[in-house]
């Protein structure tokens, strides 16, 4: 049953188990900063000890499917595992409990090695293991045990832990939920992914793949460019869309709740998008479900409000449609891999490299933007790039392309 409903049987395990890993790892997401900044940190300071979270994510997330390529799936999952876990023991002790600023930075770096190296790993893992004509629904089925994770458990969780522990032991409570993610995924699961380098010179070779696949293979570099625009609204959105709301009548604890189902929409499509890409084609579910979905929802987003007088329920299902759109590009998944042969690792590594990047792209654009243009602006500039990722995605052919194409063109002579 398993398998045909797109999971591989073999790693059903690590489907749960990223899961309750993105769930320890989601779970202080919409506390954290405020909990920081009451107990006597700046809002800069709070601001910078996410930045660096970030570029650690960004590193990780580039590295992660090399790394598998070099050490192996488990090893690398477990070292994801690892880099969280002194991450965050340490951001508890010797950071946040002497209020040492310092070492809270240093920490909060290491912890962002950890859901990257894990979470990512897992999914080239899928990669390889999946068969090629389930492989769109595989990949839709990471991303709905993620998101479910991360988005979804990790804030219902803490919604309830915080009133029944506090603030500092619910923090503890993460590292037992992604040691438990990890015991599905790494023990027991069965699959053993081998690595591919055994001497040190070809594990060096396939750490350097994740950066000269972009030159050698530009439809990997392209497959890159699509993923961080992908992902421009989930973290542009929130620097400004929130001001904008309330501007129109829909207060911020609204804006949460509608951000909230906006999300349970995107969970729910990355399942049914994967489907559609392995029926419809992945090019085509890219194309037209996600970068045109997410070109006109992320307009209509924006003025549903101002048209309705700040009508919550329109405004939520256009946000609902947005985020079912934002689904749309799961197959990006499994249309760059295809495309890269032998050296999917490589090609992993350049689209969790987008995913990671789109974490400060999106930020900076609309920073960038919004004095000069305001926030109409940055939402006509998210569009267009959602169109220009439609062309992007036109023009990356894997093989059965052009096989397609020589043997219609040898039936038509």
């Amino acid at each position: 049953m398993l398998d045909r409903i797109g999971i591989p049987k073999k790693l059903s395990w690590g489907f749960l188990g990223v899961m309750i890993f993105m769930m320890g790892d989601g779970l202080e997401a919409g506390w954290l900063s405020p909990f920081l900044i009451e107990s006597g940190l700046s809002v800069q300071q709070s601001a910078a000890i996410f930045t660096v979270y970030g570029i650690s994510i960004a590193l990780a997330s580039w590295f992660s499917s090399v790394c598998l390529e070099a050490f192996g799936a488990k090893r690398t999952m477990a070292m994801g595992l690892l880099f969280y876990v002194i991450g965050t023991a340490g951001f508890i002790i010797f950071g946040f409990e002497t209020m040492n600023y310092p070492v809270m930075l240093l920490t909060y770096f290491i912890k962002g090695f950890g859901y990257p190296l894990f979470a990512y790993s897992f999914l080239t893992w899928l990669i390889y293991r999946a068969p090629k004509e389930k492989l769109s629904t595989a990949v839709g089925w990471f991303w709905f045990a993620y998101c479910a994770g991360m988005m979804v458990l990790g804030a219902w969780y803490s919604s309830f832990a915080l009133e029944q522990f506090g603030y500092l032991t619910t923090l503890w409570t993460s590292i037992f939920w992604v040691c438990l993610g990890a015991f599905f995924a790494l023990v027991m699961t069965r699959d053993k992914y081998e690595r591919k380098s055994t001497t040190r010179k070809e594990k060096l070779n396939e750490l350097l793949k994740g950066i000269t696949i972009m030159k050698s293979n530009p439809r990997v570099a392209a497959g890159g460019v699509v993923r961080i625009i992908n992902s421009l609204g989930t973290y542009g959105f929130p620097v400004f869309l929130p001001l904008h709301m309330a501007e129109h009548g829909i207060e911020t604890t609204v804006w949460l709740q509608l951000w909230g189902t906006i999300f349970i929409g995107n969970i729910v499509f990355n399942l049914i998008y994967g489907v559609v890409g392995d029926k419809f084609g992945w090019k085509n579910t890219i194309i037209w479900f996600g970068a045109v979905g997410c070109a006109v929802f992320t307009v209509l987003l924006y003025y549903t409000p101002i048209l309705t007088n700040g009508n919550v329920l329109l405004t939520s299902i256009v946000g609902f449609l947005w985020g079912c759109s934002l689904a749309g590009y799961v197959p990006i998944g499994a249309l760059v891999p295809s495309v890269a042969g032998e050296d999917k690792g490589a090609a992993m590594a350049v689209l969790n490299l987008g995913a990671g990047l789109s974490t400060f792209v999106a930020p900076a654009l609309a920073l960038a933007f919004i004095g000069p243009l305001g926030a109409e602006g940055v939402i006509w500039i998210f569009s267009l790039l959602h169109i220009v990722s439609a062309v992007i995605v036109k023009f990356i052919h894997v093989p059965e392309d052009k096989g397609t194409q020589r043997k219609a063109a040898s039936l038509a002579s």
